[in-house]
């Protein structure tokens, strides 16, 4: 099981952030972070990255639900969703697979709520 879902994107680079975060919103995600790597690593380590965004998303609802049954679930919150420029100029969305991260969790009980968040996740990255 891949850790992540992902799509090359026929958007540039902005447009490609704009469109994941009007997506997220539409399966109930909130970006809580926004985190500009490549700024970031330049003005850290003087290091040119590509650009690439983190957007740390939460649902809260289902942010909810799996606290309640798992307090420590939250080291793995928010959902993250990646937007990233390649050398060549291609555009790729990438989100958290929930399901590869609860596997790491001994609790059942969240099995269901990883597999509803699977699908809002790629309806997201499929409608980019």
């Amino acid at each position: 099981m891949k850790y992540y879902i992902n799509k090359i994107v026929e958007l540039n680079f902005d447009t490609a952030i704009d469109k994941a975060i009007e997506e997220l919103k539409k399966e109930g995600f909130g970006v809580l972070t926004e985190i500009n790597v490549q700024e970031t690593l330049k003005k850290k380590i003087d290091v040119d990255f590509m650009k690439y965004r983190i957007l740390g998303a939460c649902n809260p609802v289902y942010a909810h639900k799996a606290l309640s049954l798992e307090d420590k679930i939250g080291v793995m919150l928010p959902c993250n969703i990646i937007v990233q420029e390649h050398d060549n100029g291609n555009v790729e969305v990438s989100a958290v697979n929930p399901k590869a991260s609860m596997m790491a969790i001994e609790n059942p009980k969240l099995e269901s709520i990883a597999n509803e968040i699977e699908i809002k996740l790629n309806r997201v990255v499929e409608a980019i």
